[in-house]
């Protein structure tokens, strides 16, 4: 027999919270909820993230409302997992998430007890200084490196390293003297490259160079990451207004030669420069 969904009146989150209960339930919840732990479910996790990223990138706030909530899905998700496994349950996050909160902003909440942090950047320094405070109370790694997580993006990783390596003074002057290494970094990967390098070094070569443009970026006030989403946005519109262009001929991509292309693919760029094409 059906279940009968939890009441509308319920607060969203009280809500929310019954219907994952529903799904999770052994005699009667979805077969695919059931079959879920925590390893399966946080590609999601991740995955929704990003999704919420792109709706504010693309000003969306309709759909942030959307994304948002599926995000919170997976926080009630795993919050339900580990309360069957009597660890911990949603409200306990929700106040764990609080009291790091105050904790955090000892200059609004206990503006008596702190100099003050009246500037982003001060408040930054007090944020990190607290979070150091909180792994050494825990006895974990007070190297200057800790608590930059393994599961980042590989680029937004290395800006995150570089910029804790920095805060000990660990860090090229300015960007104009990261060029040096950028191309350093590279007569290595061609030098790799000519010798016949098995893959693994090749591998470790240009992991070089991009770790060293991640430092870059950082030294311009660059999010890498940004950056990056930036051009593959920018290469999409421009191969597929390539493909279009060539559709209206009556001609598939495989079909044309690499000149073709190239060409095309100049024209395309042209469009977008002159002013008309601009956006």
């Amino acid at each position: 027999m059906p279940k009968q969904p939890p009441a509308a009146e319920l607060d969203g989150v009280t809500r929310l919270r019954a219907v994952m209960a529903a799904l999770r339930d052994p005699d009667d919840g979805c077969p695919w909820d059931l079959k879920q732990d925590y390893a399966s479910i946080a590609p999601y996790t991740i995955e929704e993230a990003y999704e919420v990223a792109d709706a504010i990138q693309r000003g969306n706030l309709p759909d942030l409302k959307d994304e948002l909530g599926d995000l919170l899905l997976q926080v009630v998700f795993h919050s339900r997992m580990a309360e069957e496994d009597g660890q911990f349950d949603f409200d306990a996050v929700a106040r764990a998430v609080a009291e790091k909160m105050i904790r955090r902003h000892p200059h609004v909440f206990a503006p008596e007890t702190t100099d003050g942090a009246d500037t982003p950047e001060a408040v930054k320094r007090s944020w990190e200084e607290t979070k150091a405070a909180e792994r050494a109370a825990k006895g974990e790694d007070d190297s200057a490196l800790s608590g930059v997580a393994l599961a980042l993006p590989a680029l937004q990783r290395s800006e995150k390293l570089s910029k804790r390596a920095a805060r000990v003074g660990f860090t090229w002057p300015d960007a104009e003297t990261v060029f040096a290494d950028v191309e350093e970094e590279l007569d290595e990967l061609r030098a790799e490259i000519r010798s016949g390098a098995p893959h693994d070094r090749l591998e470790d070569e240009l992991g070089d160079v991009l770790f060293t443009v991640a430092n870059l970026a950082r030294l311009l006030g660059v999010d890498p990451e940004a950056a990056l989403r930036r051009t593959n946005e920018k290469f999409t519109k421009r191969f597929q207004a390539m493909e279009k262009s060539f559709a209206e001929e009556g001609r598939a991509m495989p079909d044309c030669t690499l000149e073709e292309m190239d060409a095309r693919w100049d024209a395309v760029k042209g469009v977008e420069k002159s002013p008309s094409g601009e956006s």
